[in-house]
């Protein structure tokens, strides 16, 4: 018995890396998946159906249940066709991950506009279209005790500040607060909304420089590097155990997973009447400027 029998689940940007190694893990553990993926390049150029069909090759050859879907996500009636297909295929619904995304990397004084826009269509757009048809799906149902699941893909690029991806940090910071608002408008229907952040060997982070890596990062040829150690976290948020888990950004990294703090303040000035600019220029100086040498 698999953790995820009888469910069935949609995998977008599911072709390579960390949607493949998540579509063949949650097919291992009984799911049916409709593993989309457009298959272009990673800037968004291109298009072959190819990479999507040989992750259902894999998983149907193991003896799991698969199709593939070559829809782009980023295209609003597209994105209603594929959760369409997953109903039409499996007749349900209960997962979806929005894993797919492209890179257009520089620096935000020569970002052209093209490079801004692209990014946050695929991303953000993305993962609205997905995630506002599957939702609707599940609102019709109206189903007591429902258990359905929308996983979103962050990164550190939006929760850090990546400096040489300025479009890729906005949208995947975007999709931090899509996730919190999903969270909170479709617990009434049974639905889990959570964004994983991950950490390993793709063709994303194989088209970074070598001069813009992180020095103390694992090879990619290192085990604690792998797809499939993310994977592992989004089965678990994909299964009915996870039920209680809503709202929030988790982080896996090799063989660590971190959860992260959702937006609290820090510190709060009070005034019991209106400011004064120069009372509040001080006040500010004073409680949220960090001491030398002092992180805030």
């Amino acid at each position: 018995m698999g953790s995820l029998d009888g469910r069935v689940a949609i995998i977008t940007g599911a072709g390579r890396g960390i949607g493949r190694s998540t579509a063949v893990l949650l097919a291992a553990e009984g799911a049916s998946v409709v593993v989309n993926d457009l298959g272009g390049n990673v800037d968004g150029s291109g298009a072959d159906v190819g990479p999507a069909q040989q992750v259902v090759n894999e998983i149907t050859e193991a003896g799991g249940k698969a199709v593939a879907n070559g829809a782009d996500i980023s295209d609003h009636a597209a994105a209603e066709g594929l959760i369409k297909s997953a109903i039409s295929e499996f007749g349900r619904l209960d997962v979806l991950v929005n894993v797919a995304g492209i890179l257009r990397d520089r620096m935000i004084f020569n970002m052209t506009e093209q490079e801004w826009d692209d990014v946050i269509r695929v991303h953000l757009k993305g993962t609205f279209n997905t995630s506002k048809f599957a939702a609707a799906h599940w609102r019709s149902l109206r189903e007591e005790d429902a258990q359905n699941r929308i996983i979103n893909f962050t990164s550190v690029s939006g929760l850090h500040g990546a400096p040489g991806q300025p479009n890729y940090a906005a949208a995947k910071m975007g999709i931090v607060g899509l996730t919190w608002s999903s969270a909170n408008a479709l617990a009434k229907y049974g639905v889990t909304v959570n964004a994983v952040s991950p950490a390993a060997a793709t063709r994303m982070t194989d088209s970074i420089p070598t001069d813009r890596r992180r020095g103390d990062r694992p090879s990619d040829e290192d085990e604690r590097r792998s797809p499939d150690n993310v994977a592992k976290l989004v089965a678990y948020l994909a299964s009915e155990r996870s039920g209680w888990l809503t709202g929030r950004v988790v982080h896996s990294a090799g063989f660590e997973v971190s959860l992260y703090n959702n937006m609290a303040p820090v510190v709060r000035l009070l005034s019991q009447e209106p400011w004064q600019l120069d009372d509040l220029a001080e006040q500010v100086e004073r409680s949220f400027r960090p001491a030398p040498g002092r992180l805030v």
